[in-house]
């Protein structure tokens, strides 16, 4: 069994398109198994021994071991890391050739300093899956769902043919302008530009305004952790998300751009990822508009209750349960960020005034 190349089994492929928003909610503010399956998959380990023991099972490689414990746990790591780290383990174990590793050899992984690792049943001989394919492909679904639109009192009194169309992106942008992200004068133009975006793409408006309070605390372009910039988290590095907008070499660039400028990059971006190239008519769901922020590669694991490829910390509310030590699936994605918008814009309800109302006010200024 090969350590080079490494045979991961990964369902879905390493990131091709560029990955914009990794690492944002954590700088800005904002980054299950049912019961009677997740029993059945805690490390499987010989009497006696400790949990860092491992027992090898058909497909399993030493890099595809040592980087299921990290992503179980939710942590970053790239594959230089996964390749030393499996030498290591072998050194540690006594094994001579790193690259052959056999089932139910019994292997220490305690230098990793990690929990056991999660386990799926040992694969039949006749269909062997890697660790990491058994661990992507289980299902995890949370026990408590999160209401999937703001409560009705908070939404109830504004005007029919306003905020009642697009009620979160109408909130979003008023709280943009009480927190000093745009200026007033700019929020027609901002409005008009984020409607025609969710035009061209086939998204939802509110969806957007849901990423982007996520991304960036809602709307602010200068939202930065030092490695990501802007209203969707643009990210640094080749082939990422400053890079497909034409910022590789200057990415903090980005953040000297207005709202409406990096609304055009946004657009540059979308088109670069192809959303929703693969069917021209059907509507964005607001998981696949956010993993093409988060990990466009992830967007070909289609199954709701499947563990996505989805590397780094991110923010609780992505998980399953909003736990950390379990993974982020597309029905996991949808639930956090609708429960993030109802923090956020809800905390704002008692001081907010309505969207025509700043538009008034500008109107006012300008006489």
């Amino acid at each position: 069994m090969s350590l080079l190349p490494p045979k991961l089994g990964t369902p879905v492929p390493l990131p091709a398109a560029a990955a914009v928003g990794t690492a944002a909610p954590a700088a800005v503010g904002a980054r299950a198994a049912g019961a009677t399956g997740f029993a059945h998959v805690w490390a499987q380990v010989a009497p006696g021994q400790s949990g860092s023991q491992v027992r090898v099972q058909a497909g399993d490689t030493l890099i595809g071991l040592v980087k299921a414990h990290y992503r179980q746990q939710g942590l970053p790591i790239d594959e230089g890391q996964a390749f030393r780290l499996a030498h290591q383990v072998a050194a540690d174990n006594g094994i001579a050739n790193p690259n052959l590793i056999h089932p139910d050899q019994q292997i220490d992984f305690a230098r990793l300093n990690l929990p056991a690792l999660a386990r799926a049943p040992a694969a039949a001989p006749e269909s062997p899956a890697s660790t990491e394919l058994a661990l992507a492909q289980r299902h995890w679904a949370t026990p408590t769902p999160v209401p999937r639109q703001l409560a009705s009192q908070a939404l109830g009194s504004e005007a029919p043919d306003t905020e009642a169309r697009h009620p979160v992106l109408e909130r979003t942008l008023a709280r943009a302008v009480d927190k000093g992200f745009v200026p007033a004068a700019d929020l027609p133009a901002v409005k008009a530009r984020v409607l025609a975006l969710a035009d061209r793409y086939r998204f939802s408006p509110d969806d957007f305004a849901r990423l982007t309070l996520m991304e960036s605390g809602g709307m602010n372009p200068q939202a930065s952790n030092g490695h990501c910039h802007g209203i969707i988290q643009f990210c640094d590095g080749p082939a990422r998300g400053a890079a497909s907008v034409g910022f590789k070499n200057n990415p903090r660039d980005i953040l000297g751009l207005s709202l409406l400028k990096q609304l055009d990059l946004v657009d540059r971006y979308f088109s670069q990822a192809g959303l929703g190239q693969n069917n021209e008519s059907a509507k964005i769901s607001l998981d696949e508009l956010y993993l093409t922020v988060l990990t466009p590669a992830a967007r070909s694991e289609k199954r709701r209750h499947v563990a996505l490829d989805i590397a780094g910390p991110q923010a609780s509310y992505l998980h399953v349960d909003r736990d950390r030590q379990k993974p982020i699936t597309r029905d996991s994605i949808t639930q956090g960020l609708y429960a993030y918008t109802n923090t956020l814009l809800q905390s704002a309800l008692a001081t907010r005034r309505p969207l025509q109302q700043y538009a008034q006010s500008t109107e006012d200024a300008a006489r």
